[in-house]
């Protein structure tokens, strides 16, 4: 049984505005017909589609002829095989669906009836012109055919997957993105081994050239931080350096890494999205004469080529059709010039950028100026004093989402398994505390308190300290007479 399941999905339903899912299926005599699920993938009611067969464009037809206002419906593709565990994220994305990663994980599952329809009554030519329109229409930087995408399956990605996903304003989609030389978008990976999963986790994807002038996909899985502390290729970190990168992403200056085949003057950026630094090389670096409506001096334009900032006034944004100053500089990441702010522009950037501001208080409990400070950075930081609807206290970890205004909480299990995967930063600014409070740790200068610390307290009182003092006497060997 399970052999076949691997070779079936299942097709689910939900109205919009719900969030609860139904089975889709038919009939003996093609009508339509949903059902509550039972939590059994042997359930009667689950249409199983064979991967290779068209029953979707049959039910779909059926669909749209018989029900009333089909579009308020949305539909949901799930393996069979992995049916409770799909079914049960898709309900937890459902919660929050413009998160990111929940907001990706149900593209990837969710289907398209006007995709099956079109297939319909096509006529002789069906089959040529689905041939034809599954060959690019658009010119890539790297040509399909050389792509090994079979590699692709064993971090449970496929060209479907690719082709739906990431898809911006104009149209540029993962798949997209990838024969063009730059990274997908974070994607759901999962590494397996005999057909089992064992880690899975959200990271950006990209082609590596081969010596057969082939192309394979290359994991650029989330890191907790940037590791400035280790040189790059040979090229240590000034203090400067370190400050750069941190504060705009940018080193803003050339450096020569030491790769396999030689010294290559390149600039480096960090991909706020997974924490990578990623050098781009000079001798491939194109500065523009215009820059959103600006014409660039041969001046700017030099400096923009070493990798430095250049401040640009009457920068025209096409989206909020207005006029704005900004440093500008070469990003590597994006392989472009991008814009971005001094700290006392902080609150246009975030205009500009649709993001709001961090909220003084969660849950009514006031956040001190540093807990602040870490939110507005992508930091998780852990929050006491919080109070139940019983008047119970309780304490967990919070993150901001700076685009939609909202906090997402954590518990103390939740927490340290989304820091195991790498998906939140830890805050340092009370690394101590945090410690002390969640984890039973203590750190060498508290170790010796018997009693709890007080919030922020990373040091023995002076009454402490002169206990401590006391225990040091009656330690060791000895006894104390």
């Amino acid at each position: 049984m399970e052999e076949k399941l691997k070779d079936q999905d299942v097709l689910l339903v939900k109205e919009k505005g719900s969030n609860e899912l139904h089975t889709a299926n038919t009939d003996k005599e093609g009508k339509v017909k949903s059902a509550k699920l039972t939590g059994n993938e042997d359930n009667p009611d689950l249409l199983k589609i064979n991967k290779q067969g068209n029953i979707l464009e049959n039910f779909f037809e059926n669909f749209n002829r018989q029900v009333k206002n089909p579009t308020r419906f949305e539909f949901f593709r799930v393996p069979a095989e992995k049916f409770n565990e799909v079914v049960k994220k898709l309900q937890e994305a459902f919660k929050n669906p413009d998160k990111p990663e929940n907001k990706q994980f149900l593209d990837l599952h969710r289907i398209n009836p006007e995709d099956y329809v079109k297939k319909q009554g096509q006529g002789k030519n069906q089959t040529q012109r689905q041939e034809q329109e599954q060959k690019p229409e658009k010119s890539y930087a790297i040509d399909p055919e050389k792509v090994k995408w079979d590699k692709l399956e064993k971090f449970g990605i496929n060209l479907e997957t690719l082709e739906k996903t990431g898809i911006t304003q104009n149209g540029k989609s993962n798949l997209d993105q990838l024969l063009n030389y730059r990274k997908t978008d974070l994607v759901t990976v999962a590494l397996k081994v005999d057909d089992e999963t064992i880690v899975r986790t959200d990271a950006r994807l990209s082609l590596r050239k081969q010596e057969d002038g082939s192309f394979v996909p290359a994991i650029h899985p989330i890191r907790q931080k940037p590791d400035l502390d280790h040189p790059y290729f040979g090229v240590k970190f000034t203090e400067e350096d370190k400050k750069n990168l941190l504060t705009t992403g940018n080193l803003g200056r050339i450096i020569e890494p030491e790769y396999s085949n030689g010294k290559i003057p390149v600039l480096l950026s960090i991909d706020k999205l997974t924490n990578e630094l990623v050098a781009y090389r000079t001798d491939r670096l194109k500065i523009p004469d215009t820059y959103k409506g600006v014409q660039l001096n041969e001046e700017q334009r030099q400096k923009l080529s070493e990798g430095k900032a250049v401040r640009i006034e009457n920068l025209y944004s096409t989206a909020k059709k207005t006029y704005y100053t900004a440093n500008v500089q070469f990003d590597a990441v994006n392989q472009c010039l991008m814009p971005h702010f001094n700290n006392e522009k902080k609150q246009n950037q975030k205009q500009e950028e649709g993001q709001k501001e961090v909220p003084k208080t969660f849950r009514t409990v006031k956040l001190t100026e540093d807990q602040r400070r870490s939110l507005d950075e992508s930091k998780t930081v852990h929050v006491t004093g919080l109070k139940d609807k019983e008047g119970q206290p309780y304490s967990g970890y919070v993150t901001f989402n700076k685009e939609t205004g909202k906090f997402d909480f954590m518990f103390s299990k939740q927490y340290k398994d989304a820091l195991a995967a790498g998906k939140v930063i830890p805050d340092d600014r009370h690394k101590t505390q945090v410690a002390v409070n969640s984890e039973g740790k203590t750190n060498e200068a508290t170790k010796k308190v018997d009693k709890p610390l007080e919030k922020g307290q990373t040091q023995p009182t002076e009454k402490q300290a002169e206990k401590q003092n006391k225990q040091k006497k009656y330690t060791g060997n000895k006894l104390p007479f």
